[in-house]
């Protein structure tokens, strides 16, 4: 098994960036939902509320991070490097406060202008500090201690090639139109053997590598799936939602499933390529 996909979503719901190398920090991939876009309760907003964020495109340069939409004259620069100045500021993002970093005025004013103001908010972009932890929810864990950035819980989301051809198959009988991995945000894609095969997985690991990641959780899917990942639009609003449903991904649960969740076990500060092979772990059958 190889890994065919990495990507990291520098801006939580904005656009991701497809790599061929990645870095892992204890939060996951470096970089991946280090920022995160919120309003004036200073609440996390996704597509979920404004479908609009896929059009912004994202870029990370040696010391800024940049950000670019069709209806902005120019791009955003947000320059690394502002602890010092970055009033900090407490945040919600599901259950968890968090404290963050508020990048300024200007990114505020750049974010209400390309996507509007959702409830009449204005929209501000926050930074996950160094310093901080948050940690994962224990109740998936096998007694380990995990973190994660702005993620919505987990630091690693892992999905299988195979598993997607499975659901397209499903999707083109009912005359429906396939869907790319994009639609699911994903964090690592490897090629897979057998369709949702994934669900009987413990561990992933590259010995080349040096990396061990706990498959810990199988991902609930929301309507963000069902949304263009370029333009925000949803073509058929209830799919691939219903189909997965249909399916039953998740032998046991109500839900769309599409991937797992993951946690590292060891390999903080090394690397993943596309193209590394993977070892697969099974669970053990209780």
């Amino acid at each position: 098994m190889r890994i065919t996909q990495l990507n990291i979503y520098p801006v939580k719901s904005l656009r991701g960036i497809g790599l061929e190398t990645a870095s892992i920090t204890a939060r996951g991939f470096a970089f991946d939902r280090h920022w995160m876009i919120i309003n004036d309760d200073n609440r996390f907003v996704t597509q979920r509320e404004v479908p609009a964020m896929a059009q912004v495109r994202v870029r990370l340069e040696p010391q800024a991070l940049m950000l670019e939409h069709d209806d902005a004259t120019e791009p955003l620069v947000v320059e690394f490097g502002r602890d010092e100045v970055a009033p900090r500021l407490a945040v919600r993002i599901w259950k968890d406060d968090c404290e963050a970093l508020d990048e300024g005025a200007e990114a505020s004013a750049w974010l209400t202008e390309v996507l509007g103001r959702p409830d009449g908010s204005r929209l501000r972009l926050v930074r996950f500090p160094d310093n901080q932890r948050r940690d994962i929810d224990p109740d998936h864990l096998h007694g380990e201690s995990a973190e994660t950035g702005f993620a919505d819980g987990y630091s690693f989301l892992v999905t299988s090639e195979a598993s997607l051809v499975a659901l397209n198959a499903r999707l083109s009988d009912k005359g429906g139109d396939e869907v790319p991995m994009s639609r699911f945000r994903p964090n690592i894609v490897v090629q897979g053997d057998e369709a949702f095969d994934e669900r009987e997985w413990a561990e992933l690991g590259s010995d080349e590598a040096g990396v061990r990641l706990g498959l810990r959780k199988p991902c609930k899917r929301c309507k963000i799936i069902t949304q263009d990942q370029y333009t925000g639009v949803a073509p058929a609003p209830k799919e691939p939602l219903k189909t997965l449903v249909e399916m039953a991904t998740q032998p046991g649960m109500k839900g769309a499933f599409f991937g797992q969740n993951a946690i590292l076990l060891a390999g903080q500060d090394r690397e993943l390529r596309v193209g590394d092979r993977l070892t697969v772990s099974r669970c053990h059958a209780d």
